[in-house]
């Protein structure tokens, strides 16, 4: 299963190819995506990313993840969190979400396992 192509990027708004959603924050896989829902894990800008947020994407089995910061990087990535995609095999890129949304989309023409999380606001 090939990961989905990140349609379009505006401030609040994205879309993945092949899905009707539109989301303000979303995680893609191999094969799908969904609304990313910071309320599921108690995510908030600072400390930001938690591992919790990256299981289900992880779970998908890719080798690469792709974390979009925000348009101004409002969202922090902690170094707790890329160790543990670091020991779990998987390659990581912390970027502000329009350079991650390229870098992803990139990656995912090439055919790479990859999947993400992208915050579309600040």
């Amino acid at each position: 299963m090939s990961s989905p192509e990140i349609a379009s990027l505006s401030w609040g708004q994205m879309k993945v190819k092949g899905c009707s959603t539109t989301y303000k924050d979303c995680k893609v896989w191999p094969g799908g995506s969904r609304t990313w829902d910071w309320r599921e894990t108690g995510t908030n800008h600072s400390p930001g990313v938690q591992p919790a947020d990256l299981e289900e994407v992880v779970k998908k089995g890719v080798k690469t993840v792709v974390i979009g910061r925000g348009m101004s990087e409002a969202l922090q990535v902690p170094a707790s969190t890329v160790d543990y995609l670091k020991k779990n095999g998987i390659d990581v890129l912390v970027l502000q979400t329009e350079k991650a949304v390229e870098e992803y989309n990139a990656l995912a023409a090439r055919g790479v396992k990859v999947g993400g999380v992208f915050h579309s606001t600040c």
